[in-house]
């Protein structure tokens, strides 16, 4: 960075965001195969170009913020502006699946009996599972609130704790989510409300298994002291996008679970 008169990161060319595309085509490809021929063995080679892409494309981004001081306080200010704008499109993107819903449940239509949940569609007793995910995401919550708080106290040990203690939890929210789905007695097939609820459950299944993912990364980092007090905002991202699919959860729980059934 000495050798510019600027704070700003002028990024190295990289063949990262190149073998990225070439793995989402792969990979998208390999769907459309998959589903009308039953055939794997793209998808396979798709899952395998993005996870390289990743690990290689990350393993740059730690050395430019971590080792070569590039991540000026000027830089992470960009970051933190793209990860609430990137927060913010997800929060539309949910939001459309709420829309939905309601569009369909405040009035149902007479196809589906004219009642809500619709006629033969027998729903989950929110007492059960969906209750203990929530408890389950909650105290997750609580665990990456304390694992930030230890960071910037410098109390790294208690950080580590924490962030072990969100990821078994997350990934105990995904074995219960996945069990959920298999014991289901409808299928997303069966009328607006499995279209729904699988859409907007799916979606944020696949929220929290990325931020289960993103908070494992910083936790492997935290364990070759990575983040410090002051500068950790790799964490500090994962944290913000934790929150966001607790509140997401919270208002599927309330709306899709509680009051839709």
């Amino acid at each position: 960075m000495s050798k510019h008169n600027h704070p700003f990161h002028l990024v190295d060319y990289s063949p990262w965001p190149l073998t990225g595309s070439i793995g989402a085509l792969t990979f998208v490809s390999g769907m459309v195969l998959f589903l009308h021929k039953n055939n794997s063995t793209m998808i396979l080679m798709g899952t395998i170009i993005i996870l390289l892409t990743m690990f290689q494309w990350w393993r740059d981004i730690v050395r430019e913020g971590t080792f070569q001081g590039k991540h000026t306080m000027k830089v992470v200010q960009g970051l933190k502006l793209g990860m609430i704008l990137f927060i913010i499109s997800e929060v539309l993107f949910f939001t459309s699946f709420f829309w939905a819903f309601f569009h369909s449940s405040l009035s149902p239509t007479v196809e589906i009996g004219g009642v809500w949940p619709p006629k033969g569609i027998i729903s989950f007793d929110p007492k059960q599972i969906p209750l203990l995910n929530t408890m389950i995401l909650l105290c997750s919550g609580i665990s990456i609130t304390w694992a930030h708080h230890s960071m910037m106290s410098m109390e790294y040990k208690n950080t580590i704790t924490a962030l072990v203690i969100t990821v078994t939890l997350g990934i105990y929210f995904s074995v219960l989510q996945g069990y959920e789905y298999f014991e289901a007695m409808f299928n997303i097939s069966d009328s607006i409300y499995g279209s729904c609820f699988f859409m907007a459950t799916g979606f944020h299944g696949l929220h929290v298994l990325i931020g289960t993912i993103f908070i494992a990364i910083c936790l492997i980092r935290q364990t070759l002291y990575h983040f410090s007090s002051d500068h950790h905002f790799g964490f500090e991202a994962s944290a913000w996008y934790w929150h966001f699919v607790d509140v997401v959860w919270l208002f599927l729980y309330i709306t899709i679970y509680w009051w839709g059934s």
